[in-house]
């Protein structure tokens, strides 16, 4: 590479004739009105996220059946409910794919869910576990009965995803 000579300085300079120099804007560093209730809207749903996660442990042992469709319906709910979501008389408002994700990641996910399905009134979503090395397909069932909003799962009928699903029934807002 050519080094630079006083020639090459001076067309520079030349080319620049008549350029000033931009007068920089002033930006309050101040958020915002707007940006001050996006951030508080932020932190409440951080904390809802966190106060939902609190009702999934990894310790707690549902009562689930051993044998056929993956099933629950906490005593709250209607058995008429539970038939309808195995019939598939329910399409799933939303749907939550759970592939390739940790335990943890899961988790915080289906908590998402839950709140994200009570503030846009959703009453049933899908959450796709998929199926393998079986580890989400057990554990999932496991939190979702655990959560109060929860009334009930089961397997998803073959047109929403089968036995790596499950469609889940919440709880409707008073």
């Amino acid at each position: 590479m050519k080094k630079p000579t006083d020639e090459d300085f001076a067309a520079f300079k030349e080319a620049l004739k008549g350029v000033r120099q931009i007068k920089q804007d002033k930006i309050s560093l101040e958020p915002t009105r707007i940006k001050q209730k996006s951030q508080q809207r932020e932190k409440q749903q951080r904390a809802a996220l966190n106060n939902s996660q609190f009702f999934f442990s990894d310790e707690y042992h549902p009562l689930l059946p051993d044998e056929g469709p993956m099933r629950w319906q906490s005593d709250e709910c209607d058995p008429f409910e539970l038939k309808k979501l195995r019939r598939g008389d329910y399409s799933p408002e939303i749907l939550l794919d759970l592939h390739g994700l940790t335990q943890l990641q899961a988790k915080q996910e289906i908590a998402a869910l839950i709140i994200e399905c009570k503030q846009q009134h959703y009453h049933v979503a899908s959450i796709m576990h998929g199926h393998g090395q079986q580890i989400l397909k057990t554990k999932v069932p496991q939190w979702l009965a655990q959560h109060p909003e929860v009334l009930a799962f089961h397997k998803a009928p073959k047109v929403h995803g089968g036995s790596s699903a499950l469609l889940v029934l919440i709880s409707s807002p008073n």
